[in-house]
């Protein structure tokens, strides 16, 4: 079942230890592809004694996906999921809330890490484990986002104290909410994330 999951990973955007799980599928994927055009080169290479023949052509045709695997290793080795004591915490006050672990949110000027989102109606709260996250920023950043996709009214606030965010997480239950709002919201952050 991990296999299963680490090669269908796309669909398991927002879940807990998605990060960590895409950091193994995209190292395997990108040694495998250059595996490939090594093999291929070395076999037209052992089969004629020159460097210069169609496996080679096909080898450094291998190498553009493998590259772009190796970009995709690296972003993803740039983060890290969700500490497991911050999420053994919230775990404990998400019930009944759309929620999303391991949120990258990447922009031209800087790349925000969000641990944890939860969303109920038009109220998006989330954790980040860094302490000089950029709150302005990011909401500017994602105000833009949604109203990209219709989504208007939403409100935002990104917390970097968890007690306080397991607080609001509590409190965001009592919300009346239309639960296709929080779904197409939920919907719209997974779709801009790493």
């Amino acid at each position: 079942m991990q296999l299963l999951r680490i090669f269908s990973a796309e669909k398991y955007k927002g879940t807990k230890d998605y990060i960590n799980t895409q950091k193994k599928f995209e190292i395997i994927r990108t040694l495998l592809y250059f595996a490939i055009s090594v093999s291929l080169f070395a076999a037209g290479y052992i089969q004629t004694g020159r460097k210069t023949n169609l496996l080679t052509v096909v080898a450094v045709l291998g190498c553009l996906p493998a590259s772009k695997s190796a970009v995709n290793a690296i972003m993803f080795l740039r983060f890290k999921s969700c500490g497991e004591e911050a999420a053994a915490g919230i775990e404990k006050h998400c019930q009944g809330l759309h929620t999303l672990y391991d949120m990258v949110f990447t922009s031209y000027q800087k790349n925000y890490v969000v641990s944890h989102l939860a969303v109920r109606g038009n109220t998006v709260c989330g954790y980040s484990e860094k302490p000089d996250f950029p709150e302005n920023d990011f909401y500017k950043h994602i105000d833009n986002i949604l109203k990209m996709d219709g989504l208007k009214d939403v409100t935002v606030k990104i917390f970097t104290d968890l007690k306080k965010y397991t607080d609001r997480l509590e409190q965001m239950k009592e919300l009346e909410t239309d639960e296709s709002r929080s779904e197409t919201i939920a919907g719209t952050l997974k779709s801009v994330v790493l």
